[in-house]
């Protein structure tokens, strides 16, 4: 899959990216917005970016792209579709503390969604994040995202206080 905006290309993950993705990975927003995706090693980055390239061509698992800047050809984050209970699906997205403030995650996503929502079938995507990660409910809030829920609810496995929107497509 390839995706181009004016600035970003969202493409496929290959192996020759786990350097630039371990250290992507340990910045401190990821760390506290989304623990589960650290890693703390350049060989543990090669095992999920190996999953993750596995994943292409199917909707069975979590469809993960790199999001690189033409202009300089950085590797500054990532865009996902990844699935949840009862056939739902839950948009995600980092973007490197080193590249944030430049809008290339609301650029990603805005592209994104109706590629894959056209690909896979979907009427509706999901957003889901912490209500006191401003900057990712303002992303979902200028990429067409509605709030539906705003309240206790279970991220990465604990309650916290959350804010889960809908895309229609």
């Amino acid at each position: 899959m390839r995706i181009e905006t004016e600035r970003l290309i969202i493409t496929e993950f290959t192996m020759d990216m786990a350097q630039v993705v371990q250290e992507n990975s340990v910045d401190e927003d990821n760390r506290r917005f989304v623990p589960d995706e650290v890693w703390e090693t350049v060989e543990e980055a090669e095992k999920v970016l190996a999953f993750l390239i596995s994943q292409y061509g199917s909707f069975e698992g979590p469809l993960v792209y790199p999001i690189i800047v033409k202009a300089t050809n950085d590797n500054t984050g990532y865009v996902q579709l990844v699935p949840m209970e009862n056939g739902k699906w839950e948009i995600g997205y980092h973007i490197a503390q080193r590249y944030t403030g430049n809008g290339y995650a609301t650029e990603a996503v805005k592209a994104f969604l109706p590629v894959m929502a056209k690909e896979a079938g979907l009427a509706e995507i999901y957003g889901i994040c912490l209500a006191d990660n401003k900057a990712s409910c303002a992303v979902l809030e200028k990429c067409g995202f509605v709030p539906v829920f705003n309240g206790i609810g279970l991220y990465q496995g604990i309650n916290s206080e959350i804010v889960r929107c809908v895309w229609q497509a």
